[in-house]
């Protein structure tokens, strides 16, 4: 006897109200290092979204390429600063000011690692990691603060987000004394920097990102193969683009703006089920 099929399900139109809570179309965003890896795929979020994007890397011929090709997309604007110093952070800060009269989201993803034996571990590795990855979010933040100000509101603060790690929620097994102690530095950092922005309407987050491919995590994974990197991931894959962009546009929407101070692990449940 033939089953009788289940009624076809009947298509109904999105509520554009609930549309509306994930845009990000129109706000002005600043994404650092985002020429490759997780900046690279934050900066193409927010541009295929309808933002205005602006990225920024050390080197200026990446930085253009990389907006070259963000621009098929939507707008996309390069400004090259390597922000391990309050110098060049105020340096990208006023070039910023030259073309715009505020800025909705920031994006401090810009970082590096070092790894070493901890009886090699090198002064000058661990002052590259600090600069980039603890003082470059500082002071960007400081020399922007005019512009996030500008684009603030009770209902719709602007936004910071700052791209962390997991390394700064658990011990790494591998030597990244710098790496870890730093990403643990920014989380607080974020944090202490949420406190103290919210009377202007401006809301500081973090995501903390598991293993995603990239530049950084090239080595080890030639070293040790996928398998075993993926072992101790619960969901057992990489961090891929969308997981970096929908958390950061989903941060930087009008659904996140009553989040601040957060520390988002999107790391498959690596940290989050020890």
């Amino acid at each position: 006897m033939e089953r009788p099929r289940p009624e076809r399900l009947r298509m109904t139109a999105i509520d554009p109200s609930l549309v509306s809570l994930f845009t990000v179309a129109g706000k002005t965003v600043l994404v650092t290092g985002g020429s490759r890896g997780i900046g690279f795929a934050v900066a193409k979020g927010f541009v295929r979204a309808g933002a205005r994007v602006y990225i920024c890397s050390r080197s200026a011929e990446a930085c253009e390429a990389a907006a070259k090709e963000l621009s098929q997309y939507g707008e996309c604007h390069a400004l090259a600063a390597n922000l391990g110093s309050a110098e060049e952070c105020r340096s990208l800060a006023d070039r910023l000011a030259e073309r715009e009269s505020r800025l909705d989201v920031l994006v401090n993803n810009a970082g590096a690692i070092w790894a070493e034996k901890l009886e090699e571990y090198p002064e000058s590795g661990w002052d590259k990691v600090f600069n980039l990855n603890v003082k470059g979010p500082f002071f960007l933040v400081k020399s922007l603060l005019p512009l996030l100000k500008a684009a603030a509101s009770h209902e719709n603060p602007a936004r910071v987000i700052t791209v962390g790690s997991i390394d700064g929620l658990h011990v790494p097994s591998h030597e990244t004394y710098a790496y870890s102690s730093s990403k643990a530095a920014v989380h607080q950092l974020s944090k202490h920097l949420a406190d103290q922005l919210a009377p202007s309407s401006i809301t500081v987050n973090v995501i903390a990102p598991g293993m995603f491919h990239s530049k950084m995590l090239k080595g080890t994974l030639e070293e040790r193969g996928e398998e075993a990197m993926l072992a101790p991931v619960p969901l057992k894959r990489f961090a891929n683009d969308t997981d970096m962009a929908g958390t950061a546009i989903f941060l930087a929407s009008p659904a996140g703006s009553y989040i601040t101070g957060a520390v988002l692990p999107v790391d498959g449940g690596t940290a989050t089920t020890l």
